[in-house]
């Protein structure tokens, strides 16, 4: 965690050393300035360079101070920057690989910068929901031209070094090297070549204008609105740059470290940032080691060539893994390539996929109608009928043919996955990943433990994780796992609101203004209907005591299982996904609640956005108490990246604690009173009482 100071000749050479991207944290911080410090006072050296050890120049902030005081502290980024500024030597920044965040602005700040070509470049400050702040809003328009340095900024998207060299005008880098190998060499002649030149040119001291003015950054602002929605942060980073263009540089610096303050403290900067450092976290197990030796997985097999199981193949055949996929009839294995190759096409018509990475993903893509033509695979997942005595059959099939040390996964979305387990004579070879539909889209993955999955399983499936892409949630074995646990209360509520006087329309409507990506009667129309239909009946024989609303059932009755049959909640034209709310539906909600004596009532938005949400808290509170969940921060990237929680939000959890939760549990209590709700569930979980009783919160 420090910057070595070494000399090469007549050239200091400052090379920041914090695994895994060289973070710039306070001890950082303070090597730069003390190697400066002693570069300067040593009459021996003429120049300096600044560059990165491993695989980074700099990625900016270290996330271990996100939070703390140690951000803020002497030398902060800005005194380091400026530091650089007032060195009376040249000095060089050798960028490479990965040069984001303060790192960018740390070279922004040095008189001069070579890059090496492939190196990734990015402000992605406003990911956090926050810009730059130590200056990059208004150096970097002033190095690079203010719309490619705003488009840079507002997006927070890398590019590369050599895409960057070529625009016109741009003053960010001096020299593009010839590879990286040869930076390091090219960078001690630059720095060399440079000793005696005199003034050092700093980019604050550029130019900074637009040739529409404010124009310009009006029609900007108008761009993203629409994208920027519950997000302050893009809009801001419009104010920031405008400034560069009509202030001058520390005029302009005290804008941006206002507006930084200002977005720091905003519940929306919060909760990216949360959803930060807890994605990061969550692919931490606390009793599986970092250093665990993981089983290769070099081939998959995936058995099931409807929806789910294409989906799931082409992740891995994306990531460059050979797939085999499995199906018992042919015109079944048929329609799963076809569909397969079609979701293919369409990326290439859209200009999304190049016409050679579609047929190399294809041609890593083979289909068997048997099972031993499998049996050399690495890992296997299979995603059938969700009905355990199909699972039996197919995992006792797996433990016959399987070769040992192969990993058996279920993409079970409810059912027990240690009785799948069970099923074979290797249990410790088995594990859940329940993959979310559409699979090669959903970002989420429940990696659901059974009791004896070894712990070289988990690392190794955590492992593949990352590498398809997926972001990664441990849960352990209940009905449901962490997130379909959690919907099930939340679908509850939703016919409860029906029961009680709502609308579907009306209730889609109040939790999407809140923030999710659509409300619960669109979701079940586009999962289907018939699926919660299924888990219903069955928790009718399983728990005959739990109160639910029957108008789903109804629903299902009349064959109105969602999308799929272009009737649910809504009607659906064909081929298109808008929900059109149907009168007949209407009126069958309103005929049951006449049935059950319910007098309607007019229901505020607020009500039903606290019913919903409240009840995905408590019903997680319990998940965390039983250690189905190992911490609530796991919980809230399951639902931010699963279930379409609104991500300003910073999930259920995160959102509980910001609410305050004493004001959960009053608010619970209230929801009890309710002689049409479920007074059982609305008994705050006991860790949520007792978190309130301790002063204490989720997070």
């Amino acid at each position: 965690m420090t910057a070595h100071y070494t000399v090469q000749g007549n050239v200091a050479v400052i090379t920041l050393d914090n695994p895994p991207v060289n973070g710039l944290g306070m001890v950082m911080r303070r090597a730069i300035t003390d190697g400066l410090q002693q570069a300067q006072a040593d009459s021996g050296i003429k120049a300096i360079v600044i560059t990165g050890a491993g695989k980074a120049f700099s990625g900016g902030a270290d996330i271990k101070e996100f939070g703390t005081d140690k951000v803020m502290v002497e030398p902060n980024l800005r005194s380091v920057i400026l530091a650089v500024e007032n060195s009376t030597k040249p000095v060089v920044a050798a960028i490479h690989s990965v040069c984001m965040g303060g790192g960018l602005e740390l070279a922004l700040g040095c008189h001069y910068r070579i890059a090496a070509p492939g190196c990734s470049v990015a402000l992605p400050e406003v990911k956090l929901g926050l810009l730059p702040g130590a200056g990059g809003t208004q150096r970097l328009p002033r190095a690079l031209g203010v719309e490619p340095a705003l488009n840079m900024i507002v997006s927070g998207e890398a590019i590369k070094s050599e895409m960057l060299a070529m625009l016109p005008g741009q003053k960010l880098f001096d020299k593009i090297s010839t590879s990286v190998d040869s930076l390091a060499a090219e960078a001690l002649t630059l720095a060399q070549e440079m000793a005696d030149a005199r003034p050092l040119p700093l980019v604050r001291n550029l130019p900074c204008k637009h040739p529409q003015g404010d124009g310009y950054f009006q029609f900007a602002r108008n761009m993203l609105k629409g994208m920027a929605k519950n997000f302050p942060a893009p809009l801001k980073c419009v104010d920031a740059v405008q400034a560069a263009t009509q202030k001058s540089f520390d005029e302009g610096v005290l804008v941006e470290r206002e507006i930084f303050v200002n977005l720091m403290l905003s519940p929306e900067s919060r909760a990216l940032r949360h959803l930060f450092v807890a994605e990061r976290a969550a692919s931490k197990i606390a009793d599986v080691p970092a250093d665990t030796a993981q089983r290769a997985i070099k081939s998959v097999a995936v058995i099931g060539a409807g929806t789910m199981g294409g989906g799931i193949a082409m992740n891995f055949l994306n990531a460059g893994l050979p797939v085999q996929l499995l199906e018992m009839k042919q015109d079944a294995l048929d329609r799963g390539i076809a569909t397969i190759r079609k979701n293919y096409e369409a990326q290439v018509k859209k200009g999304k996929l190049k016409q050679d990475k579609y047929e190399q993903r294809m041609g890593l893509l083979s289909a068997t109608l048997n099972y031993a033509d499998i049996q050399d695979a690495d890992m296997v997942i299979e995603a059938v009928f969700e009905e355990m005595g199909v699972k039996e059959k197919v995992f006792k099939e797996l433990d016959r043919v399987m070769k040992p040390g192969a990993i058996l996964a279920t993409n079970t979305s409810t059912l027990d996955v240690n009785k799948i387990s069970n099923f074979t004579q290797r249990p410790q070879d088995v594990v859940g990943l329940h993959f979310f539909s559409p699979a090669n889209v959903m970002k989420l993955l429940e990696v659901v433990r059974a009791d004896k999955t070894a712990k070289d399983v988990m690392a190794s499936v955590m492992a593949v994780a990352k590498k398809i892409r997926k972001t990664a949630v441990v849960s352990g074995v209940c009905d449901g796992f962490i997130g379909n646990r959690m919907i099930e209360q939340y679908g509850r509520q939703a016919g409860f609101l029906l029961d009680e006087g709502c609308t579907p329309a009306q209730v889609d409507k109040a939790i999407e203004n809140f923030g999710f990506a659509m409300g619960p009667f669109r979701m079940s129309d586009l999962a289907g209907n018939d699926i919660s239909w299924a888990i219903r009946k069955r928790r009718y024989s399983e728990k005959p005591g739990m109160k639910y609303s029957k108008t789903a059932d109804l629903l299902c009755e009349k064959g109105r299982f969602g999308q799929k049959t272009g009737a649910g909640w809504y009607d659906y034209l064909p081929g298109k996904r808008d929900a059109m709310p149907n009168a007949d539906v209407v009126a069958m909600i309103s005929a049951h609640r006449q049935s059950l004596g319910i007098t309607p009532r007019k229901i505020a938005d607020d009500e039903i956005v606290q019913r919903l949400v409240l009840s995905l808290i408590n019903e997680a509170a319990h998940i965390l108490e039983e250690g189905i969940a190992a911490k609530a921060s796991d919980i809230d990237i399951a639902y931010v990246f699963g279930y379409g929680f609104p991500a300003h939000r910073g999930g259920p959890m995160l959102y509980a604690d910001q609410v305050g939760l004493f004001n959960v549990v009053q608010s619970m209590n209230r929801f009890a009173l309710n002689p049409w709700d479920d007074a059982k569930f609305w008994q705050p979980a006991p860790l949520l009482l007792r978190l309130v009783a301790e002063g204490k919160t989720f997070n």
